[in-house]
């Protein structure tokens, strides 16, 4: 009986399937290259759109005004770096009904990138009929919405803290973006000084300075948790909940105290203003991040 002889290039076992295997497998791969469903093209997609530069509005009279583009940034304490209110979108974000862009609801966390764009910009949107540009008033409900196009426009959201609804890392009052307006979305600005607050009340609310946004429906302010650090597709990033930290005085603490920053209106590109009402806060905002003044 003659003996069988095997080389390296004889085909054993089952080799006709493996074979069809390998090209169903390299088929399927350019058919989702060619419509952009690979997991690298989906980051890259995301962050070209969501990364990209937005031009914050330039206030004249140094004031807020319905209609604004503006940046949440907190001025950072002994455990947090200077951060802005960011979209935490990743590929799982993504959708393309009607069009490509984002689905609600979405993440939201604070990013030490203190660059505006897509991802950091919000408008400040009227809830009571004030028309736009007319001047926002310590105290007057507005809400924040992103940008239209890529985002959608979606609207900063928080309710009730409860267990099944909850911030991801402090178990805190949650806040995230969703799809259309209501009163969970309402916010107010309130001065961060308690012993001021009744004086300014009515008042109208200058770009670039110190202040507290408050959930309109909890009552609870909106808060960096430098304690609390997500691991994004940005990097680390900080939690964003709304709760209301006092200290022993029963005045809240740095994690509440938020500017909406604008640009500066003498064209520069910056993002402060040399407004009287915002130096001191300004020179503060220029410490905790001293490349700002480079954005």
């Amino acid at each position: 009986m003659a003996k069988m002889s095997y080389r390296a290039n004889v085909k054993i076992g089952n080799w006709t399937e493996d074979l069809r295997l390998d090209e169903d497998a390299k088929k399927e791969f350019l058919e989702k290259k060619e419509r952009g469903e690979l997991a690298a093209q989906k980051v890259d997609f995301l962050k070209q759109n969501i990364l990209s530069p937005v031009d914050l509005t330039v206030t004249s009279d140094g004031k807020l005004h319905f209609g604004d583009v503006v940046m949440l940034v907190n001025m950072g304490g002994e455990k947090r770096e200077c951060s802005a209110v960011s979209i935490n979108a990743d590929v799982n974000s993504l959708t393309k009904i009607p069009s490509p862009g984002l689905q609600a609801p979405c993440g939201i966390s604070a990013g030490r990138a203190i660059q505006p764009c897509t991802r950091t910009a919000f408008i400040i949107t009227s809830v009571d009929g004030s028309p736009d540009r007319s001047t926002l008033h310590f105290e007057q409900s507005f809400a924040l919405k992103t940008t239209s196009g890529f985002t959608r426009g979606l609207y900063l959201t928080s309710d009730r803290q409860s267990f099944q609804k909850c911030a991801k890392k402090s178990r805190l009052q949650e806040v995230n973006l969703e799809g259309g307006s209501s009163f969970l979305s309402w916010w107010k600005i309130v001065h961060f000084d308690p012993q001021e607050r009744l004086e300014y009340e009515g008042q109208p609310v200058h770009a670039n300075v110190k202040v507290l946004i408050v959930h309109c429906k909890t009552n609870q302010a909106l808060a960096a948790l430098g304690d609390h650090v997500l691991w994004t597709a940005y990097g680390n990033e900080y939690e964003v909940t709304a709760h209301t930290f006092l200290d022993s005085h029963k005045v809240e603490n740095n994690n509440n105290h938020w500017m909406l920053c604008t640009s500066d209106p003498a064209g520069n590109g910056h993002l402060l203003l040399n407004h009287p009402h915002s130096a001191a806060n300004n020179q503060e905002l220029a410490q905790a991040n001293p490349d700002i003044k480079k954005i």
